[in-house]
């Protein structure tokens, strides 16, 4: 499709929404699980909506016996993990402290000078991202909620670590508008083939219909420069839209990892009760959400009646029932066997497990779950070619572990 084509699709998906919208918001409130179709003058949506009550059976537990290792333990909701090029390893606990594994241990004290976050509900430090020439500049990027609990939205900041503080704190991006909600703030950061970074950004949960609003950076995949300026060549997403959008669409998307063995930007997200999504992140895209979804809300009812919309990207893979996917990564390494090679990673909260998506090419052909003792919340390959996880408890108990984990024997 081209350029001008998907705009014209976008625009055409916005015009309905108030209508489709609209139309199950009644039904809901109606008492009904069945939405409304929308009115005549709608674009076009379609898909079989069985499949979105239709449960596939769980992936099967692994077949390979694992080596779990406890680097860290006593973590309160540690939300990611950074590898620098010293050996370190920083994680980011979501009420806004940074945490340094230093020489196989836990440092006691956190980072000094991390910016102040909006740590509620679903907000809090996000990600961090360590420039590819750290070890001469000294640069980390990271992602965070902003703002106060009525104005709060997703924000990249740019500061200098010196191995025991960061300095020049410095915001260089701000997912807008702000919101007045604790949910869906997405928040993942990768570094680029092009020396440009991608972030994450949710919808805010019960803005979901602005994901399709081009002028709101919510549920939309941003690319910018690293001093936060616009690249030229980003996709135009017509006249007043946001500044940095590359994909539009998403829900919560939490996990975020380029294969640069396919040249493929991968990324996954959250559906409702079912519709978790992996997608394959390409410029000028609409992945569908709130107009397409293979997930139904959290009370039964339908939130749409497609599970495909026309100007929109079906997903490479999803979930139903739902395995609440937080972080992904690209397996490359010799540690695991070759057949592990290339394929992609994902952590899982709903399902407190590690799974394996199993890859030929771009094709899946497998899926397997380890279940490694909690809720997983980020997976990481480190240098060493080891997977390195998350875990953490819901409710935000200080019992979260980061876990290496490789083959046993």
């Amino acid at each position: 499709m081209s350029t001008q084509a998907k705009k014209s699709a976008a625009k055409s998906a916005v015009a309905a929404l108030p209508i489709l919208i609209g139309g199950l918001a009644l039904a809901a409130c109606s008492g009904g699980a069945e939405a409304t179709a929308p009115a005549a003058g709608a674009a076009k949506g379609g898909g079989d909506p069985a499949l979105q009550k239709t449960l596939a059976e769980p992936a099967p537990e692994g077949a390979l016996d694992l080596n779990i290792e406890t680097l860290a333990e006593g973590l309160e909701n540690p939300w990611a993990i950074a590898f620098l090029p010293d050996g370190d390893i920083l994680i980011s606990e979501r009420p806004g402290r940074i945490r340094i594994v230093r020489d196989g241990a836990l440092v006691e004290t956190p980072v000094e000078g991390a910016p102040e976050v909006v740590a509620w509900n679903q907000g809090g430090l996000f990600d961090i991202l360590p420039h590819p020439d750290f070890s001469e500049n000294r640069t980390l990027f990271i992602a965070y909620a902003n703002g106060t609990r009525e104005a709060n939205a997703t924000r990249i900041a740019r500061a200098t670590f010196d191995g025991a503080s960061l300095s020049d704190v410095t915001p260089i991006f701000d997912a807008i508008p702000a919101k007045d909600t604790g949910h869906h703030f997405g928040g993942k950061l990768v570094w680029g083939p092009d020396d440009k970074i991608y972030l994450t950004v949710g919808e805010g949960s019960k803005y979901k219909e602005r994901a399709q609003e081009m002028e709101t950076s919510f549920g939309a995949v941003i690319r910018i420069n690293e001093d936060g300026s616009i690249p030229d060549d980003n996709p135009d997403f017509g006249p007043g839209a946001a500044p940095g959008l590359y994909s539009k669409g998403h829900r919560n998307p939490q996990g975020l990892a380029y294969d640069a063995g396919r040249g493929v930007l991968w990324e996954n997200e959250h559906g409702p009760r079912g519709g978790d999504e992996i997608n394959i992140v390409e410029p000028g895209v609409n992945y569908g959400w709130p107009l397409a979804s293979y997930g139904i809300d959290y009370n039964g009812a339908r939130i749409t009646p497609f599970t495909e919309y026309e100007g929109t990207r079906q997903p490479f893979k999803y979930w139903t029932p739902s395995i609440a996917p937080s972080g992904l990564a690209v397996y490359r390494g010799d540690v695991f066997p070759a057949d592990w090679d290339g394929d992609l990673l994902v952590g899982a909260l709903a399902g407190a497990a590690l799974h394996r998506v199993d890859l030929d090419g771009e094709t899946e052909v497998g899926e397997e779950r380890y279940d490694i003792g909690g809720r997983v919340r980020d997976v990481r390959v480190g240098p060493d070619g080891a997977i390195y996880a998350t875990t953490e408890a819901r409710g935000g108990d200080p019992v979260g572990k980061l876990l290496r984990i490789t083959p046993a024997g």
